[in-house]
């Protein structure tokens, strides 16, 4: 029996895949992401396997691979793609490789365009296949940077894709609309970039004017992932807390989501590090918050209760994330960086005190 699933990292909308072989207990994790390490580590002992593979379909531009974390924790062997120019993975794959976990495989096609070095994952009976950022639901992945190509994106999915069975289930490597797969015959009629009579050039035209941003996290990912996700964690990062659901992001601090948060309030200081203007503003504040403003915090942090845990907060989760590292030179153990600020805070409908509608 194979044992399947589909996990979401609502940072960075990123789907990490679980696929493995319930006779044999063997795993493959698909596009693991550095913040969920704790998590999918934790969901493979609960299961009872072991994890034989980290497989990622590129190097990721959006988020960093937790490839390396999982090979430290769970001993599992990390493998990308040949040509996509990174270091310290214990296998590089090319077109035609195989995966075995247990007596289950996944078959390697190199589907490149989006960057030089992007794979498509096949399951043996082909009734799935993991495209990466290689073919979205009705979208692909961008191929303005890391030698992605449009004409070259083109020829991978009607070469590659396109061929396996209508049937066969194709899951991607992100969704901002929280659509989880499709089909090949799916997208091959109804894909607005690549489906129906579109040609190459349409398609060329088409990416040509995107005019889309860089990722947020392009500075710290490429570099990162070109590691496989390597890099020294601090000693903060060695001590798992267990005060709260907390992950360590790449950036080394702890994160902590809204909704935990707004569910344990009365047992959490949440300490909101903006000027006292925007306390005071149209975002409003997390019911119960202290006001001590970053420029402040380092002088007047010994006011802080040391056993209760602490949360900080700012507008978009920059300063805040600076807060906590000062807190923990401070000596204080229990902190975590609420991600996003207080603009995730409000979008996710938690509870606030002041601002406007």
């Amino acid at each position: 029996m194979l044992i399947f699933r589909q996990l979401v990292d609502l940072q960075s909308s990123t789907y990490t895949y679980l696929l493995a072989d319930a006779g044999r207990g063997e795993a493959v994790l698909i596009d693991p992401v550095f913040e969920q390490a704790r998590r999918d580590a934790a969901l493979i002992g609960e299961l009872g396997l072991s994890l034989r593979y980290t497989l990622d379909t590129h190097v990721h531009a959006d988020h960093v691979t937790a490839a390396w974390m999982l090979k430290q924790r769970l001993g599992s062997e990390i493998a990308i793609g040949a040509k996509g120019g990174a270091e310290g993975a214990d296998r590089y794959l090319r077109h035609g490789d195989r995966l075995a976990f247990g007596n289950r495989h996944l078959a390697v096609r190199e589907t490149p365009g989006h960057t030089a070095g992007c794979l498509t994952y096949v399951l043996d009976d082909e009734r799935m296949a993991f495209t990466g950022d290689c073919l979205l639901v009705r979208g692909c992945g961008r191929t303005d940077f890391q030698g992605g190509d449009a004409a070259t994106l083109y020829r991978s999915v009607h070469q590659q894709i396109f061929t396996l069975p209508e049937t066969c289930v194709l899951y991607p490597g992100h969704d901002y609309r929280g659509i989880t797969a499709t089909t090949v015959g799916e997208e091959r009629r109804l894909n607005p970039r690549l489906g129906g009579e579109l040609s190459a050039a349409d398609f060329a035209g088409y990416m040509g004017n995107l005019g889309l941003p860089y990722p947020k996290q392009m500075e710290v990912a490429v570099p990162a992932n070109l590691r496989c996700g390597r890099r020294e964690l601090p000693q903060a990062a060695r001590q798992e807390p267990d005060w709260a659901p907390v992950a360590f992001t790449f950036a080394g601090f702890w994160e902590i989501q809204p909704q935990w948060v707004e569910e344990h309030l009365k047992e959490l200081q949440v300490v909101d590090v903006r000027e006292p203007e925007e306390f005071a503003g149209p975002l409003g504040r997390i019911p119960g918050a202290r006001l001590l403003p970053l420029g402040r915090l380092a002088e007047e942090a010994g006011g802080l209760e040391r056993e209760r845990p602490i949360v900080t907060v700012c507008r978009a989760g920059g300063r805040s994330a600076q807060a906590t590292v000062l807190l923990q030179r401070a000596g204080f153990t229990k902190v975590a960086n609420l991600g996003g600020g207080m603009l995730r805070w409000r979008a996710r409908g938690c509870a606030v005190e002041g601002g406007s509608e």
